[in-house]
């Protein structure tokens, strides 16, 4: 199994927002071992579902508020979309502008994050984070820490 065999469209009003208010009516997705079919359940199901010997996998990973706004040293408006985040300091992140902007460019993203162009990677642009000067968020937080504010 890849992850390339899990690209869709996914609409952003169809990504949840905050936790079902019933948490056993939570979705749950079932593969059929067997036929390798998959079936759109609720978590309440869980118990009828599982059989000895079978596994169960629990993703206990968080979304981050991976897209911010801002602006480049021109002015120009700026949408970042964090794709990958690589180490503390840096990530792989789409970028939309009217003009992309150039390696070694420096960009004010909301929350007074600053950050770096370091350079491109295909469609994806390499961020790090910068001082940015005294009034940046940035000097010594990491990546997730600012995303997570």
């Amino acid at each position: 199994m890849r992850r390339t065999d899990f690209h869709f469209d996914l609409p952003d009003e169809l990504i949840a927002q905050h936790p079902a208010a019933e948490r056993t009516a939570s979705a749950l997705l079932c593969l059929d071992g067997d036929s390798g079919a998959l079936a759109d359940r609720q978590f309440r199901d869980l118990p009828q579902l599982l059989h000895p010997g079978d596994l169960l996998v629990f993703n206990d990973t968080r979304v981050i508020p991976a897209r911010l706004f801002g602006q480049k040293e021109t002015g120009g408006q700026v949408e970042v979309l964090v794709e990958r985040v690589l180490d503390e300091r840096r990530v792989l992140a789409h970028v939309r502008a009217s003009k992309s902007p150039k390696t070694g460019s420096r960009l004010r993203l909301e929350g007074n994050i600053a950050v770096e162009m370091l350079g491109r990677q295909g469609e994806l642009f390499e961020l790090a984070l910068s001082s940015g000067g005294n009034e940046s968020r940035a000097t010594g937080e990491s990546v997730l820490d600012l995303l997570d504010a």
